[in-house]
């Protein structure tokens, strides 16, 4: 091996350790409650688009295989999501996906809705957790133990982990929706209120998906 293989070979290391570390900082709670057998992550994505559902992921990740550059999903690129979304489904103990739709977020409102995914996650689960590490709320209706965490999808492995799931889950369905509802830009903006698809929403009135309680001001 020459110098500068051995230099490579060196920051590779280097890197890995560093991650490794990282992931280690965030398994905190996931080690506080190490005596729980099944320790879930929750969290939800799109609470402030103008379209589409609101989608929540529950994950119980293996206690001894740790899955590695897991972070907020907002901190990832799409690239690095869609990759860790594929390792997540192939090694995680159980993962769980809650979709409500744009009619019953009108219906019951966004919180209650963001709610009703969290429990459709978490009753997708084929195996049911001891514990449930939330990302900042304390969900109703759920006999499971939780502990809300502030800016949890950056603190918790296991919610960072629902965190990618739930985003990738709404961006493929938000790209669908394009094809056949087009002229909003859904599948670059994914129903989030920006200058294209308000322009959009101003041309063509509002399509299926959308929040009627959220595009009052434009329509």
């Amino acid at each position: 091996m020459n110098k500068r293989e051995e230099e490579k070979l060196k920051k590779q290391q280097e890197k890995l350790q560093k991650e490794l570390e990282r992931t280690e900082a965030m398994s905190v709670y996931e080690k506080e409650y190490s005596d729980c057998t099944y320790i879930c992550g929750i969290d939800e994505v799109g609470r402030g688009p103008f379209a589409g559902p609101v989608v929540a992921g529950a994950v119980i990740l293996p206690k001894d295989d740790p899955i590695l550059y897991l972070n907020d999903s907002k901190k990832l690129s799409e690239k690095k999501r869609e990759a860790l979304y594929d390792e997540i489904m192939e090694r995680a103990v159980a993962t769980g996906i809650g979709i409500v739709s744009p009619a019953r977020i009108d219906e019951i409102n966004i919180l209650q809705a963001t709610y009703e995914a969290m429990r459709m996650a978490i009753g997708n689960l084929k195996v049911e957790p001891d514990l449930l590490l939330n990302d900042a709320v304390t969900i109703p209706g759920v006999d499971i133990r939780q502990v809300p965490i502030i800016k949890g999808d950056a603190q918790s492995v296991s919610i960072a982990a629902a965190s990618i799931i739930a985003k990738v889950t709404r961006d493929r369905l938000m790209v669908e929706y394009d094809a056949v509802m087009p002229g909003y830009d859904f599948a670059a903006n994914k129903g989030y209120g920006t200058k294209k698809h308000i322009e959009g929403l101003k041309e063509l009135g509002p399509s299926p998906i959308h929040r009627m309680t959220f595009i009052k001001k434009y329509i």
